[in-house]
């Protein structure tokens, strides 16, 4: 199958991703595209009906494909899973079926218990996504797994008034000290991303995490701006901050 359909969900689902991925190598967007494309996929199947029943039966669907990559096996044909499974290794697809596992939680309307809770859960969907990506492209896990937490926990606390819109209680705590510490922790993690020396080969995945650091301090210095809604940055400064970390690496 072709990768447009991966590329035009990825386009309209994550521009985030869409836009790390300009000027890679074509071999590289081919791998990564159907990797992000199905975590688009599993991200917005519990949200698809205000039935629980139908998100749940969803997310079952993605953990069948995901075990039939997994075993090596003949693997249903669908414009994203058909692409994935050409790419994506069986540690991969367990990375993966981690993220839908975690991704249930976004069908009950129960807060988090805790900031302990909030940390697995973005471990689980952030994180293993890059995990999943670096599979894809052959490399191992070193840093992975931190850098993936940092971009997540960017990208949810960007998506705290939207949820709040919903009728969600995204945070376990909206005391601006609690909201400072949690991206703290994210920059932590981040640092030690970095620290770790990730393998080269897995960089293309890691530039994905481009917004993470920017997003993060500005929650730190002003964890108001997170329920407010003010993370973002004038489309200048992204291309910035993007081009940045295209010349060291990611």
């Amino acid at each position: 199958m072709s990768l447009d359909a991966c590329a035009d969900l990825v386009r309209r689902g994550d521009p985030d991703r869409w836009i790390s991925l300009r000027g890679q190598p074509r071999a590289v967007r081919a791998r990564l595209l159907p990797v992000y494309a199905a975590n688009v996929e599993i991200a917005r199947a519990p949200w698809v009906s205000q039935e629980p029943m139908i998100g749940q039966m969803r997310l079952a669907w993605w953990r069948e494909a995901m075990e039939e990559i997994a075993s090596g096996g003949p693997v249903r044909r669908h414009e994203v899973a058909t692409p994935l499974s050409e790419v994506l290794t069986a540690a991969g697809a367990e990375a993966l079926d981690a993220a839908i596992v975690a991704r249930h939680a976004d069908l009950e309307a129960a807060p988090f218990a805790g900031s302990v809770a909030l940390i697995e859960y973005l471990e689980d969907t952030g994180g293993q996504l890059m995990v999943a990506a670096g599979a894809a492209l052959g490399a191992g896990t070193r840093g992975l797994m931190d850098a993936g937490f940092a971009a997540g926990l960017a990208a949810y606390l960007r998506a705290v008034p939207e949820l709040r819109a919903r009728g969600r209680r995204p945070l376990p705590s909206e005391d601006p000290q609690d909201i400072a510490e949690l991206a703290r922790i994210g920059l932590d993690r981040l640092g030690a991303a970095r620290g770790s020396a990730p393998e080269p080969a897995a960089r293309p995945a890691l530039l994905s995490a481009w917004r993470a650091g920017g997003i993060l301090r500005a929650a730190r210095a002003e964890p108001g701006r997170v329920l407010a809604g003010r993370l973002e940055i004038s489309p200048f400064r992204r291309d910035v901050s993007l081009l940045a970390h295209r010349l060291r690496g990611w």
